[in-house]
């Protein structure tokens, strides 16, 4: 089931949040995202092996596959882009990832060469031409990859953040926004504490964030902020979070 988180009539952002098997336990709970804009289209962080199928099919409603211009993986993790050679043989699409992973994404291939189809994003981010918009790659270092991008939206007004507000829920709870902010940080404060590498890097990133006219913050794991109000309980929050190296001792790093 797709979740229509935003359309004007031309322009319309999907999330679908169901097609990792809600029996997989075993599996961790991810989203995958779909901007189109007129007769153009991309997709952010489309997933592995087991959303491809799921996310090919629940997609040609809104916008036909073969049409489709760009993959943005917000880093390289096999739940972010694992399924990445059937999207290159099924489309013609680019990939955007930062230039840190280019060199490693053809291990996601049969070995044929697409190095013109993978598209390198520098280090401080860039515009990205999609129909006649224009989707930011924002810079995201070390949250938690070291080359890493998150991807906001200005005509929805929605930041994709991928790890950054993640939470660890069930999969049917995934698709409703956070209601109850001091309940919910009960879900992302173990994995923030340890995906999130420092307080400094937190607090650049809410730096930037907060000079982005953000309605909504929609992660790649779990349930989404909506309104100003609960994007800022988000900024506020993590702003001040202990994390990573933060948390890092001597008696880490001790030989078993």
């Amino acid at each position: 089931m797709a979740v229509e988180l935003f359309n004007n009539g031309t322009h319309a952002c999907l999330a679908f949040y169901d097609l990792v098997d809600e029996e997989a336990d075993h599996a961790v709970q991810c989203n995958q995202f779909l901007i189109v804009d007129g007769q153009h289209g991309a997709l952010i962080d489309p997933g592995g092996n087991m959303t491809y199928s799921g996310l090919l099919m629940a997609m040609q409603r809104f916008f036909p596959s073969r049409d489709l211009d760009y993959i943005f993986a917000t880093h390289a993790d096999p739940d972010i882009i694992a399924s990445l050679n059937k999207w290159m043989v099924a489309t013609h699409c680019k990939v955007m990832i930062s230039r840190l992973w280019t060199r490693f994404i053809p291990h996601f291939t049969t070995g044929k060469d697409y190095t013109h189809r993978i598209a390198g994003i520098p280090d401080e981010g860039m515009n990205i031409p999609l129909g006649q918009s224009k989707i930011k790659a924002l810079p995201a270092h070390f949250m938690h990859s070291e080359g890493n991008f998150q991807f906001y939206d200005p005509v929805s007004k929605i930041l994709f953040s991928g790890d950054m507000g993640a939470s660890l829920v069930d999969h049917s709870q995934a698709a409703q926004p956070v209601r109850d902010f001091d309940d919910h940080v009960l879900t992302m404060i173990g994995f923030h504490r340890r995906y999130m590498i420092s307080n400094k890097i937190c607090r650049f990133w809410v730096n930037m964030v907060r000079q982005l006219d953000v309605e909504m913050i929609v992660p790649q794991h779990g349930c989404r902020f909506e309104g100003k109000v609960m994007v800022n309980r988000f900024l506020d929050w993590i702003e001040t979070l202990q994390c990573g190296v933060d948390l890092m001792t001597q008696s880490n790093y001790r030989a078993p």
